[in-house]
């Protein structure tokens, strides 16, 4: 449920309390978290829904009882998702703040009020009933969960990568931005301090590599939106018809097709004039305004092949500049990022990866084990088997690199001059614009609420 966005009006009202939980996601909370559509279930479905309900789970959390009959909550999903605290735990004053002073009265039983850490054992593992459903011996060891971005980024952040030339060898783990992309996008980065990033999720302690603060941007759509904008083009059913003939996928064919276009030019460029803002769904980070719509100038009136593949390609390059300015906001708060670690779908379209590193400028590490999510989820299940002693151990021996895709430095100016051609759609009405007609994102007074 975390695409549906129906608790606007919900979201909005907590978001108008200032209350102090809110520092904690960004300044401003999403309406994909869970807050803002429990609210809007009570406000709506009271009697068929709110009032019948015994708990209100995340899907992680779901699956962790249906295995194991065990309603202990994940760290993860309550930190990321439900205003949890790691520290502190539950707040009772943003609850009742919001109208949803029900999970106080009862001691937050529906919502979580035994909290475990990722990878910790529960109960007696798997059930006989649930071992009878998967064709699994009874008492297997079940791990306390991660969502499912996060088993992402557990699962390609803490590679061995000596030997490949990246700049994140030899330093800290805090140096990798680990990106999980698939119908959206999630990028994690991790501290050994608190980092508050303004429209970024987080700081979320412990919740994906245990001692380590996260912070969290994303992008609500982007394999989404890409097949959006490439099932909805004119040209569609021919490139099904050609993708078929040649047993390829159509992001293949596309992706074969734009190097036989681009003739001697960088890939790149078949964009200098097709520009794609990628908000469809609003933007989560680093904006935090899911207001935003999306859209593309440079339109012209032919809709053929060609076309198809240009637009495609300039929407891989706005998801990718939307990357960018996460890991701008990002550093600007006070990481350090030299490295992606890419997981996911996406991940697996070569086109994808390459203009994620030639367009944020840093290597892009794809992980040995293409499903890095089960390799997450696999670390947890190793850890609760007593297999590792520790998240980080079981980290260091399960995730191996499989690629680096390094940027080209010949597209460097191109996606530079495009960034700033662009950039302009993310600067709030407060922006100062200087008479040269480039834009100061930064002005002196602070930007409206």
């Amino acid at each position: 449920m975390w695409l549906d966005h129906r608790a606007v009006s919900q979201v909005r009202r907590i978001n108008e309390t200032k209350h102090s939980v809110l520092q904690f996601v960004g300044g401003v909370m999403s309406v994909e978290m869970q807050a803002p559509k429990l609210l809007w279930l009570k406000e709506n479905l009271r009697e068929t829904c709110w009032d019948k309900a015994g708990h209100f789970f995340d899907l992680p959390d779901f699956l962790s009882w249906k295995a194991t009959g065990v309603t202990a909550r994940s760290l993860c999903s309550l930190v990321c998702k439900w205003t949890y605290s790691a520290e502190k735990g539950w707040d009772d004053s943003f609850w009742k703040m919001i109208g949803l002073e029900d999970f106080v009265a009862d001691n937050y039983n529906k919502i979580g009020n035994q909290v475990l850490p990722p990878g910790a054992s529960l109960g007696n593992g798997l059930t006989p009933e649930a071992a009878k459903d998967l064709g699994l011996p009874a008492g297997i060891a079940v791990a306390a969960s991660l969502i499912d971005a996060h088993a992402g980024g557990l699962g390609v952040i803490g590679a061995d990568v000596r030997g490949y030339g990246l700049a994140c060898e030899g330093q800290p783990v805090t140096s990798r931005l680990a990106v999980i992309c698939g119908t959206s996008s999630c990028h994690m980065g991790i501290s050994k301090d608190p980092i508050f990033v303004p429209g970024v999720w987080g700081p979320y302690f412990s919740a994906m590599v245990p001692g380590f603060w996260l912070n969290e941007g994303g992008q609500s759509v982007t394999g989404k939106l890409i097949d959006h904008m490439v099932q909805g083009h004119a040209a569609f059913p021919e490139l099904q018809a050609k993708a078929t003939a040649r047993c390829q996928s159509v992001y293949a064919y596309l992706n074969s097709h734009l190097d036989l276009i681009k003739k001697a030019q960088p890939v790149g460029f078949l964009t200098v004039d097709l520009h794609v803002w990628p908000d469809f769904h609003g933007n989560r980070s680093p904006l935090a305004d899911l207001t935003l719509k999306g859209m593309v100038t440079g339109l012209k009136l032919s809709q053929d092949l060609d076309d198809l593949a240009i637009l495609y390609l300039a929407t891989v390059q706005a998801i990718a500049f939307g990357t960018r300015l996460i890991i701008e906001a990002m550093e600007a708060g006070g990481h350090s990022i030299s490295t992606l670690f890419l997981c996911g779908g996406l991940s697996k379209n070569p086109l994808f990866v390459q203009m994620h590193a030639d367009i944020t400028g840093m290597p892009v590490v794809l992980s040995q084990e293409v499903e890095s999510v089960l390799v997450g989820a696999a670390i947890l299940g190793a850890c609760a088997s007593g297999d590792f002693a520790s998240v980080q151990e079981a980290m260091a021996r399960m995730s191996k690199v499989g690629k680096v895709v390094f940027p080209r430095l010949e597209d460097k100016s191109l996606h530079q001059n495009s960034f700033l051609r662009t950039s302009f759609q993310t600067i709030p009405e407060s922006a100062e614009t200087c008479s040269t007609g480039i834009i100061n994102p930064h002005p002196t007074s602070a930007p409206p609420a």
